[in-house]
């Protein structure tokens, strides 16, 4: 009987284990210098002047939406192909939420449909563009686009550590490095590029909105002397704003950093995987994802026309595909904002044949290979 084959799955070694237990035997489990080495490694790593760890993803969203000004009373725009907490973070702050269609090509929200609906909502004040999959969105375009209506972008990198699109002069922009948008965001969930259990960074070239991250994810305090209006002593704070306790602890920082030096290994290796899903499945009658160089591959999405019986029949042979994802505006919740199916059809035609096959580095050749076979099997 095969082994089970996830979608996605974590790859913990000896190196990251040694590292968690370091920590987990100094003076420090949270609140320690092991989080500002992550933050330093990680900023590193993109290319950009600050990074900001949090404890997820959802709350990177969060806190970047509040250093945006994100208030009641204004729209926020994003793609409804993205899990949910991608349009989510907007409604923490009041403000209200609204969709552009994909490209049906990439899967990623279109630029062309974003300055539409920009040109016609004049309170739309944000963007939060989606690096599906891995593949990145052009900021550069997307910034253009959004300069000439006053409008800010953070950027969801969740899908694209390591990711890269090319510009107008050529050169390669990573995804989060800052240059385009006001802030990026990640996530270090299990199935993610970086394994932390839970986990998120935040990423930004802006000092200001970097010092006020700082003070969001610890309540709102400050023990900064140029920021606090008195000082009774060196235990003394002050509540500056009303924040929360969105802190990342040193132990899974520590994973983090470990996990780091492994990224371009892993992501390579997710690059080997695709070609050869690529090769595999060419003959068959499902139809493959497109894809530019850059591409991170968090995913590897196929489209299928029986969808729902390719992923029963995967499921009996041990493997455990998944969907990503149902149309954020077809959620009961937002459906209540009067959104309905029809709003976005290239989302929502996506969303009929999408299916994420096992993608994670890992994987062997001898799974994937298995993975190929039992898809011919239905899909000749």
């Amino acid at each position: 009987m095969q082994k089970p084959i996830p979608y996605g799955k974590q790859s913990i070694t000896k190196d990251d284990i040694a590292a968690v237990v370091e920590t987990l035997q100094s003076d420090y489990l949270t609140q320690g210098p092991k989080i500002e080495e992550f933050e330093n490694a990680f900023a590193t790593y993109i290319g950009v002047k600050y990074a900001v760890a949090v404890a997820n993803g959802t709350a990177a969203l969060h806190l970047s939406a509040m250093a945006n000004d994100v208030l009641p009373g204004q729209k926020i725009i994003t793609t409804p192909i993205t899990f949910s907490a991608s349009a989510n973070c907007i409604r923490y702050c009041g403000a209200d939420v609204d969709f552009v269609d994909i490209d049906p090509l990439t899967y990623t929200i279109d630029l062309n449909q974003v300055e539409d609906k920009l040109k016609k909502d004049k309170k739309i004040k944000g963007i939060v563009p989606v690096d599906f999959a891995g593949q990145p969105v052009n900021l550069e375009e997307l910034h253009s686009i959004a300069n000439k209506y006053g409008a800010w972008i953070l950027e969801d990198a969740c899908h694209a550590p390591g990711g890269y699109f090319t510009d107008s002069k050529g050169e390669k922009q990573k995804c989060g490095n800052g240059v385009f948008a006001s802030q990026a965001i990640f996530s270090f969930h299990p199935v993610k590029h970086i394994a932390c259990g839970e986990g998120g960074m935040i990423t930004t070239n802006e000092e200001a909105i970097y010092k006020r991250l700082l003070r969001l994810r610890t309540h709102g305090l400050t023990r900064n002397p140029e920021e606090m209006k008195e000082n009774h002593g060196g235990w003394y704070m002050e509540l500056i704003e009303l924040g929360y306790n969105y802190r990342l602890p040193d132990i899974l920082a520590s994973l983090g950093i470990s996990q780091l030096k492994k990224a371009d290994a892993g992501l390579q290796r997710r690059r080997e995987i695709a070609a050869t899903y690529d090769k595999g499945l060419q003959d068959t009658t499902v139809v493959t994802p497109f894809y530019q160089q850059g591409h991170a591959f968090h995913l590897y999405v196929i489209q299928a026309e029986k969808r729902k019986e390719l992923y029963d029949y995967l499921k009996t042979k041990n493997i455990f595909t998944q969907v990503h994802y149902i149309p954020v505006h077809l959620m009961p919740y937002y459906k209540q904002m009067g959104f309905k199916k029809g709003d976005f059809p290239n989302a929502e035609k996506y969303y009929e044949k999408c299916l994420s096959l096992p993608m994670y580095p890992t994987l062997t050749d001898e799974e994937q290979r298995y993975v190929i076979e039992c898809i011919k099997k239905l899909n000749k």
